[in-house]
């Protein structure tokens, strides 16, 4: 008697989403954005998101010896830090009329607290907002403002 012969099933074939029609001319496509901030003290700063806020130091730039740049990441966010030359003067400020909206998974007020506790002082405290989402807000050394918020 012959053996029996095997037979393999396929997985079902999954149809793609159909993507939107893209506009003519095409249009500007970003796939993300890292902020950069110009700051007074990069030591001070780097220190700032690393120690307070919790973001992890990505690089390093130093020139002749002295760190002049770094790049902290939370989750994907990234951002650049970068000491200010004083080229323009060392009465510019900096943080005005700019703020920086991230959102995360995690637990806003226990986010907010851990940040407290590691010396933060936040600008406002957790709340939720009339549209539905939870928040809070903290300035770091040089006065640029960071929204961060609970996606639900």
């Amino acid at each position: 008697m012959p053996a029996k012969k095997k037979t393999t099933r396929k997985a079902p074939r999954r149809s793609r989403p159909k993507r939107p029609t893209r506009h003519k001319p095409e249009t500007l496509r970003f796939r993300g954005v890292s902020p950069g901030f110009t700051v007074n003290d990069i030591e001070r700063s780097l220190a700032w998101y690393r120690d307070v806020l919790g973001f992890t130091v990505k690089d390093r730039w130093e020139r002749d010896g002295k760190l002049s740049g770094a790049s902290v990441k939370a989750g994907s966010v990234e951002l650049y830090l970068g000491q200010d030359d004083w080229k323009l003067g060392r009465d510019r400020r900096k943080g005005e009329g700019f703020r920086i909206y991230c959102t995360t998974a995690q637990d806003i007020d226990r986010l907010a607290a851990a940040i407290k506790t590691r010396g933060g002082t936040l600008l406002h405290d957790p709340q939720t907002e009339p549209w539905g989402e939870r928040d809070f807000a903290i300035a770091d050394p040089d006065g640029f403002k960071i929204t961060i918020s609970q996606v639900r």
